[in-house]
């Protein structure tokens, strides 16, 4: 990431101009650029990069969430199937005890 560069000898000349003494209008001006110079700006080519690192990222999650969703699926219609063929069998097995009139 880079540091924004700027004119300090113009924004000190501009504060003076404004009304600040010219001790204080370079100082400020210093002060600005070393803020400036050691903060940790994010470029558009920084931004660009994570947004592609974070699109494969989520495209990857989407893909992971969509295989366990269908192993789920599996998983409960199997499940269903054969809680559906126990009912049955206890239903038969039950109507077969049953005394008939």
């Amino acid at each position: 990431m880079n540091a924004v560069p700027f004119d300090t000898l113009k924004l000190a000349r501009d504060l003076e101009a404004a009304g600040l003494a010219p001790p204080v209008a370079a100082g400020s001006a210093s002060a600005l650029a070393d803020a400036l110079i050691s903060a940790d700006l994010a470029t558009k080519s920084d931004l660009n990069a994570l947004d592609i690192k974070l699109t494969g990222r989520i495209d990857a999650l989407e893909a992971s969430v969509v295989a366990k969703l269908e192993l789920l699926r599996r998983d409960m219609t199997t499940r269903l199937g054969g809680m559906m063929f126990v009912g049955v069998g206890v239903l038969l097995a039950a109507m077969r005890l049953m005394p008939h009139p």
